[in-house]
Order: structure tokens, then C-alpha cells, then sequence
């Protein structure tokens, strides 16, 4: 009787490619296919190595049944009983990190990433939260050792930002912070506030991976750019000469407008890093509801009008909507100190959910 799952079949196979690619690359192999074959020998590794160490426990286990199950000698068999235990509880940890690694990849998870925050209902108020958001994310990006490079704010004159705009460079950022897309609801006591009530309003955030040219080809037909002089809060002018870009994208309607920059160039270049990173963004958001059966695997981190969190400030705590976990601790929250804590919950329940798609 043959009691082997589709897994282990689908586990063989890999074992033996990663065998047939090591003996492939030792030969000769020209520069085009090498690049690409150890790309694919590399990428199986890991698995391959997780895959050795779950069956050479699985054949341990087996060896201590054998143990346990002869009663020639009393003592070796209570110490075969006694690993045969440890080891019964260590086996679903090693199914689970080779199941894992066999779960479909995202290719733009170890991208860049373009950040924006957007001052929702609530006016001044609104504002401020986007600012305070944009300021977390910073120090999140610095926590973890990321460059967080500002490329527009546009500013309300009281501290609030109407929106802002950061490039985020690091290892593996559109991973971590994917799940952070869609309204941020905050309830405060504003500074304004007179009477001491507190105040709801909403802030959306919009985490785009960052998207290289070989991703995202831009014709430049299809393409209107405007110029002209930029202007600070309330108007006033910031810069004599007209720096400022507006970049249309005809085929989609996106507009992206950069005016940080006293250059020209510099603007028009950082406008094109995020009109390609919101047009790959559109292809990924249409790629996710052709996929309708993996888009309901997901938390959330496609919907930008999908109300994810709530900032409870005098009650000092932060909840996620999607997985209903409360943190009794905004201020570290704000700070990123304490935001792993919550993107830690939201990619455990993303893998459960993939994982309960294909058991």
C-alpha cells in the first residue's frame, strides 16, 4: 500500500532537480544558461535543505518505533520513548517551513518601495494624522535600517501634510509593508480642541512596489509633461524658474506632479518613479481580481478604500480590523518600535490562509 501524499511526490521532484542542476552547472555550461540555471539552484536550496532535515527525521521516527516496539531491553526502549516524543512535537515546526517555502512567491516582495500618505476626512485634523503617519513609517524604515527618501510633501502650514510621498530602499520593504495599504482611522483629542472632544477623522496609505523599467515600459507618446513654477503652502512661490513637472499618463489618466526639487531633470525623474510604480501597481491590482479565489487568501493590501486600523489615543491602543489584534501601546506604535509587532501578525495570517488553500 502506497500511503505517499501529492507533497512528497512534488518534494521528490524537487530533490531531484536541485541534483540534476548541481551536475548540469559542474560541466560546461554557456554564460546565458548559467546566470539562470544557478538563479534556479539557488532559489531551491533552502527548500531542499528543509526537505533533508523533515525526512531525516521522519526515517529517525521510524527507527524509534522500531525501538519502542522491542521489549528486549527496558531501558533503551524508555529512551526511544522519550526522543520518539520530542521529536513527534518537532515535526509538524519542519511540515510547516517546507510548506512555506512551497507557497507561491510575490515576485515584487523584495522590491523597493514608493510610500504615500493622504490626509482623508476630518480636515486639519486628517492632515496632522498623515504627517504623524508618514513620521512612523520613517522611523520604521530607520529601525530596520532602510533609506527613507522624501520626494514630495505637500504641507497644510500647520505641521499637517495633505500628502507625501517617500522612496523606501532596503531588503525586502514591500514585504514588510504591503499590508499597510488602506484607511488609517485615528480618534483624538485635537490641539485645536477647546472642549476636551475627541475628534475622528482618516488618513490612506498607499504602498506601491517599486517598479525598474524592465518592468514597466513607458512610451514617451504617451506621456504629456507640463512644467511651470513651483509654489509652497498658501500659495506662495518657492522657486523662480519653472521646475515644477506634471507628468500625464494619457493611455490611464494617472498624474503625478513633483515640484521638491529646484531641478528640472530631478523632477521629472522622481515623477516617472512613481507613475511607473502606480502603473505596476494597476497591472498587480488586475492580475489580484483575475486571481479571485487567491485575492480572498489575502488580509488586504490591495484595497485602498478598505478600513485596516484604528489609533485610539486616549485609549492608547492601535486595532487592526482584519485580524482583530488590539496593541495597548500606541506611543510605541507610532514610534515603529512596536509595528512589527502587528505586520508580524498580518504575513502569519496571510501564509495560514495560502496554506489552508493548498492542504
Amino acid at each position: 500500500m502506497n500511503d505517499r501524499s501529492p507533497l512528497d511526490y512534488k518534494l521528490d521532484r524537487l530533490v531531484t532537480r536541485h541534483a540534476e542542476l548541481r551536475d548540469i552547472l559542474a560541466g560546461t555550461v554557456d554564460a546565458g544558461s548559467f546566470a539562470r540555471l544557478s538563479k534556479e539552484f539557488s532559489d531551491l536550496g533552502p527548500i531542499v535543505e528543509a526537505v533533508d532535515r523533515l525526512r531525516a527525521a521522519q526515517d529517525e521516527m521510524i527507527n524509534l518505533a522500531q525501538m519502542v516496539a522491542d521489549n528486549s531491553d527496558p531501558e533503551m526502549r524508555t529512551l526511544a520513548e522519550e526522543e520518539f516524543l520530542v521529536l513527534k512535537g518537532r515535526i509538524p515546526g519542519l511540515e510547516r517551513a517546507v510548506q512555506l517555502m512551497l507557497l507561491p512567491k510575490d515576485e515584487a516582495d523584495e522590491k523597493n518601495a514608493i510610500l504615500e500618505t493622504r490626509a482623508g476626512t476630518g480636515g486639519d485634523e486628517a492632515a496632522l494624522f498623515a504627517a504623524d503617519l508618514f513620521q512612523m513609517y520613517q522611523r520604521y524604515a530607520a529601525l530596520h535600517g532602510w533609506r527613507f527618501e522624501p520626494m514630495s510633501i505637500s504641507e497644510t502650514g500647520i505641521g499637517g501634510y495633505k500628502e507625501a510621498t517617500a522612496s523606501i530602499t532596503g531588503r525586502g520593504v514591500f514585504a514588510r509593508l504591503k499590508f499597510e495599504s488602506g484607511v488609517h482611522r485615528v480618534q483624538r483629542v485635537p490641539t485645536t480642541e477647546t472642549q476636551g472632544r475627541i475628534h475622528t477623522s482618516a488618513a490612506t496609505v498607499a504602498v506601491l512596489p517599486e517598479a525598474e523599467e524592465v518592468d514597466i515600459q513607458i512610451e514617451d507618446k504617451d506621456l504629456r509633461i507640463d512644467v511651470y513654477r513651483s509654489s509652497g503652502p498658501g500659495g506662495q512661490s518657492v522657486n523662480t524658474t519653472d521646475s515644477a513637472v506634471r507628468i500625464t499618463h494619457l493611455p490611464s489618466g494617472l498624474v503625478v506632479i513633483q515640484q521638491d526639487e529646484k531641478s528640472q531633470h530631478k523632477n521629472k525623474s522622481k515623477a516617472l518613479k512613481v507613475l511607473r510604480a502606480r502603473l505596476y501597481d494597476l497591472e498587480r491590482q488586475a492580475l489580484d481580481s483575475a486571481r479571485a479565489a487567491d485575492r480572498k487568501s489575502q488580509v488586504g493590501s490591495g484595497d485602498r478604500s478598505e478600513r485596516i486600523r484604528t489609533y485610539n489615543f486616549p485609549q492608547g491602543r492601535v486595532t487592526d480590523h482584519r485580524i482583530n489584534l488590539t496593541l495597548h501601546k500606541i506611543d510605541k506604535v507610532m514610534t515603529g518600535e512596536a509595528l512589527d509587532e502587528i505586520i508580524e501578525a498580518l504575513i502569519a495570517e496571510d501564509q495560514a490562509a495560502k496554506l489552508a488553500l493548498i492542504e
